[in-house]
């Protein structure tokens, strides 16, 4: 009787030690996309370099060569290709029950890495502007990376939620033309053609009509760029 009393009794020392990491676990991993860095990204590439699909160091970093294999991962296996890892992708990866918690950017990518993000999103909404139009809308993104109201990480900036329509609607994925990729650049280099604009946005376009509100600095192109 004694033995089975201290068998029970082990059992539910055991089945209670087992709680806290069965809680840890149902957090699972986070969505991961450009610029997220840690654990979770070290588990993403390491699934897919062993599938084949990630030729980089297993670093934790989410940069150009990850997003290059996640996105063809998604494309091989019908999901959608947004460059995010969100659950169905985890799911995909063998990472079930997983991708609900948030992710916040870093600064943990290389200017290599930033250089391709900024000039995607130029090329998604600047290809065919006048050139000093292009630079002017990476000087924006740039601009607001330094300001205190936006987040602090280039990556985060671009991911706002409804912060470009380019990254709503997939535009962003495309890849960037020369002329966007050289207008990325320069405004890296601290070329600002905006004149400090922290805004920009299309007339033609439907647009909230809070944003005319904003003191206008200038025009170039099809674009006007506020503070």
């Amino acid at each position: 009787m004694g033995r089975r009393i201290a068998a029970g009794l082990l059992l539910i020392f055991l089945l209670a030690a087992m709680l806290p990491l069965r809680g840890a676990e149902a957090q699972g991993h986070p969505n991961l996309y450009w610029g997220s860095s840690g654990a979770s990204v070290r588990v993403a590439q390491r699934k897919l370099a062993a599938w084949g699909y990630y030729d980089g160091p297993i670093d934790g970093v989410y940069g150009t060569r990850m997003y290059a294999a996640v996105t063809l991962f998604q494309q091989r296996n019908g999901l959608t290709v947004d460059g995010v890892v969100g659950p169905s992708t985890w799911a995909a990866l063998g990472e079930y029950g997983r991708g609900t918690a948030a992710a916040a950017p870093t600064a943990a990518v290389s200017r290599s890495d930033d250089l391709d993000l900024l000039a995607r999103v130029v090329s998604a909404e600047a290809k065919g502007e006048p050139y000093t139009g292009q630079v002017a809308v990476a000087a924006v993104i740039l601009n607001r990376v330094r300001d205190s109201r936006f987040p602090n990480t280039l990556a985060g900036v671009i991911y706002q939620t409804h912060a470009f329509e380019s990254v709503s609607n997939g535009t962003i994925y495309q890849a960037p033309c020369e002329s966007c990729r050289r207008a990325a650049q320069d405004a890296l280099n601290g070329w600002d053609p905006s004149g400090g604009a922290l805004f920009f946005w299309n007339p033609s376009k439907t647009v909230s009509s809070w944003i005319w509100s904003r003191p206008i600095i200038t025009q170039i192109g099809n674009h006007v760029f506020a503070k």
